[in-house]
């Protein structure tokens, strides 16, 4: 028995220093940002894993380990996972293979019956992983502009004269803006957390708990509106207090309050409604003592595995420290000396506040206000990154507009075409506010491709990391006002029209080959 336990310790301790050592990176960058208000409470997810792998710590001694081919043929996708997001630059990529390896190796050393067992607190460990930003940002302004269309009805119906733009609530005497703090998103996964640990400890059958997790994010949705709804109505008899310092605080801690009150009364009416739990028959599990010892060949297999496991991640960490896969590719010219003339457009330069330039932590950028002979505006904007490292990616338009107040209309992928460069795809969106009308393009030229979305992003960032060493890429934006009687089509024509002479130079700044060309 002495020995069993050896061996199995010598097990666990190779796997977690070869998981520490090739998911470095990753892991650091989860628990870094388990700081953020977000995320704070990843520091207890742990804690309820190891307590339910405790509970049922009798039930795992009295079966026995048992080698599982499966299991290693789970542990291939594992590893392939790691090269997707170590060269992805994707650091959720990277969790969830660091994930799938400790999934793989317990049921490969384990066998079957015994990860059954602790089945729940292993597919609860993705709930301490951090989204990637893009996503992040996404649904942060969902939740965002769904809880202010909600509470600005609640508020309505309550006989207040209310108006919104975006997540901008304008209450006449003062406007409140539902900033990330009031997305709901901070409340989202604790309160799903929750509804998990919840139907964990809830005896009843499958149904009525996946009823009780899938209700946590209507709930949390509709508290947090009435939140946003609450502090409007209150806004006028007690001031800004309602929003910020303590108050601020109270209400978000009361919505987790009310929201466990609400999901402990709503197991007690699942309780009462019809349904049996099924109850394994204990003679099916092998209980016997003799199962608890190691075999002499069934352990020889059991190191024989541990071997050839310990030599694939060894050289997938040789290959990834001793390969660099990004190499750093500067502009072919500063862009900062972008041509202010572009036929009959003039352009006046803008410059960007060093805050928001490290924050979207990009190598080169402009931006210019062009405007023609006849008071026609373009607003044209291109960043440029030199490589696109782990947990870093291109920042979209389409979160800080929406979250400013426009409405999008007609928003997606379009083929224009452009002369000299045929059918080059787009992301075209008609935008209104208030009165105010604009019409955007925007794309991702990325190393000779024209890319419209974060995951054709990913995507190729992987593939070119790995089969040209290069991640660079740019973003290029172009707005123009739509005038209130002016026909959308007119706006089209003169984006077009300023995109077939403003291409060819900015071919000549950014580094590759000109964006390819779409015939079809």
């Amino acid at each position: 028995m002495t020995e069993k336990k050896s061996f199995w310790g010598v097990v666990i301790l190779v796997y977690a220093g070869l998981i520490a050592l090739l998911y470095r990176d990753g892991l650091l960058h989860m628990i870094g940002n388990w700081d953020s208000e977000d995320y704070n409470y990843c520091y207890l997810v742990p804690a309820v894993i190891l307590y339910i792998i405790w509970e049922k710590r009798t039930e795992l001694k009295s079966l026995s380990n048992r080698l599982s081919i499966t299991g290693f043929i789970f542990f291939i996708p594992a590893l392939a996972l790691y090269w997707l997001g170590e060269l992805g630059g994707e650091y959720l990529t990277l969790c969830l293979s660091a994930w799938l390896v400790v999934m793989a190796l317990s049921w490969m050393h384990m066998g079957w019956e015994k990860v059954k067992v602790i089945a729940f607190p292993l597919l609860m460990i993705p709930t301490m992983f951090p989204l990637p930003s893009f996503l992040h940002n996404r649904i942060s302004l969902n939740l965002k502009l769904l809880s202010s269309q909600l509470g600005v009805e609640i508020m309505q119906m309550a006989g207040m004269s209310v108006y919104r733009e975006g997540n901008v609530i304008d209450l006449g005497f003062t406007q409140l803006q539902v900033v990330d703090a009031c997305s709901g998103l901070r409340y989202l996964f604790p309160i799903i957390v929750l509804g998990l640990v919840l139907a964990w400890f809830f005896r009843a059958p499958f149904w009525k708990r996946v009823l009780l997790v899938a209700s946590t994010i209507p709930l949390i949705v509709l508290t947090n509106s009435i939140r946003i709804a609450s502090t409007g109505i209150l806004y006028e008899p007690f001031g800004a207090k309602v929003a910020e310092g303590f108050f601020h605080d109270f209400s978000g801690w009361l919505i987790f309050m009310v929201t466990l009150m609400i999901l402990l009364l709503e197991m007690w009416l699942l309780g009462k409604l019809p349904g049996k739990i099924k109850v394994p028959d204990p003679s099916l599990n092998n209980t016997a003592a003799s199962n608890n010892v190691l075999p002499v060949a069934g352990g020889r297999r059991h190191v024989i595995m541990l071997i050839i496991v310990t030599v694939l991640m060894g050289a997938t960490l040789a290959v990834s420290q001793g390969v660099e896969f990004r190499e750093k590719i500067p502009v072919t010219k500063s862009l900062s000396g972008f041509p202010l003339q572009i036929g009959s457009w003039a352009g006046r330069r803008q410059v960007m506040e060093q805050i928001y330039i490290d924050a979207l932590d990009l190598s080169d950028y402009f931006i210019i206000d062009y405007r023609d002979n006849t008071g026609q505006e373009i607003n044209f904007y291109t960043a440029y990154y030199e490589s696109q490292r782990k947990g870093e990616s291109i920042h979209s338009p389409t979160s800080c507009l929406s979250g400013s107040g426009w409405v999008f209309k007609n928003a997606g992928e379009q083929l224009l075409n452009i002369s000299g460069y045929g059918r080059i795809p787009v992301n075209r969106a008609f935008m209104l506010k208030g009165d105010f009308r604009q019409l955007v393009y925007y794309w991702f030229p990325q190393r000779g491709r024209n890319l419209t979305n974060a995951y054709q992003l990913k995507i190729y960032v992987f593939w070119d990391a790995l089969t040209k060493q290069r991640t660079d890429g740019a973003l290029v934006r172009l707005i123009t006002p739509v005038g209130e009687f002016e026909n959308i089509q007119a706006a089209d024509k003169r984006l077009q029209s300023f995109m077939s002479k403003a291409l060819p130079l900015l071919d000549q700044y950014l580094p590759g080959k000109k964006l390819q060309i779409n015939q079809k």
